[in-house]
């Protein structure tokens, strides 16, 4: 790894790899999206690139407004930027549309009966489920070199929906951001990540599983059935599915991007978080070189499904503005 104060000193290297994890965000969303699409399935078999007609899920817009907090309040975080961040660019603009995850609608409504977090994550539907790791992105790129400050920024910004598990998912994600901002190591990416979770949790016992076939395993091809099965919850996918899932998958490719994109795409079920997170860390770790480049001009700009405001930004532009803060 390389230390946060290099980082700091190369403002190409800051904006090359903030603008590879937000992107690659954007393109395993997109991605993912299709993936567990029966047109393209139908037509395709596997997905193996972002296809005409692709478009971000509520995993790229609410990682755009966990970006637009942080550039708005120069890169602090706090429960009060949280929830003036989430009255201005959800309640103002009409809540959350279309495709987003059910602790999200919950959230908000509970924000319009006046619950401020964490009671506003900790008393929600679904609250244990991945809506929150799929946004902190931003998080784990500010925080860049520093995986237990962007392990706290990120249970404040994940309380205002989520609790338990949901919490800890995120803060597992950011960490491992983190530390691939500063070159890490597969290894050390994942153990940052699963430094952040409780080993007595349902998502630590979970992943305590993942790990175990990838052990005995080895190879993706190998332990494909074994993470779909073993983790399989039914009606919904919590975070104690998808999180562990989706750091198999990552030790499994050793984070290359590629290789994390096809297999993350194609999981099926909860693709398009997987492909997401799958994108966000590994093209922090190696910088948006490793993105086609059709692929970016296709998820640059957000659809505007689920957040109507997401479909006025750039992620390159915010990926830029996120990595001035990188200080």
């Amino acid at each position: 790894m390389i230390d946060r104060n290099t980082l700091v000193a190369n403002p190409d290297l800051r904006e090359n790899k903030a603008m590879g994890s937000m992107l690659g965000l954007a393109a395993g969303d997109a991605l993912g999206d299709l993936g567990r699409s029966d047109p393209y399935r139908q037509r395709y078999g596997i997905v193996t690139a972002v296809y005409a007609g692709a478009k971000s899920t509520d995993d790229t817009e609410f990682a755009l407004l966990t970006a637009r907090t942080l550039i708005d309040n120069n890169g602090e975080m706090t429960p009060e930027t949280q929830v003036a961040a989430w009255r201005k660019y959800i309640l103002e603009q009409g809540g959350v549309y279309e495709r987003g995850g059910k602790p999200l609608y919950g959230a908000v409504e509970n924000l319009k009966r006046g619950m401020l977090p964490p009671l506003s994550g900790q008393d929600n539907v679904a609250n244990n489920d991945d809506g929150a790791a799929m946004r902190i992105a931003p998080v784990g790129i500010v925080c860049a070199g520093e995986p237990e400050r962007a392990a706290e920024m990120a249970r404040i910004e994940a309380q205002i929906s989520h609790f338990g598990d949901g919490i800890w998912a995120a803060q597992a994600v950011a960490a491992s951001i983190a530390v691939a901002m500063v070159d890490g190591t597969t290894d050390e990416i994942l153990s940052a990540g699963m430094a952040q979770i409780p080993t007595d949790s349902w998502l630590g016992r979970a992943m305590a599983r993942a790990m175990k076939i990838c052990d005995e395993e080895k190879t993706i091809e190998n332990a494909w059935e074994g993470l779909h099965t073993a983790l399989w919850t039914p009606s919904h996918s919590t975070a104690a599915e998808a999180i562990p899932q989706i750091y198999a998958i990552l030790r499994l490719t050793d984070g290359d991007f590629r290789r994390a994109m096809f297999w993350g795409g194609n999981f099926g079920r909860d693709a398009d978080t997987i492909g997401a997170v799958l994108g966000a860390i590994t093209g922090a770790r190696h910088g948006v070189s490793v993105i086609p480049e059709d692929w970016i001009k296709k998820v640059r700009h957000a659809a505007g499904v689920c957040l109507k405001f997401a479909a006025q930004e750039d992620i390159a532009t915010l990926a830029r503005q996120l990595a001035d803060l990188i200080r």
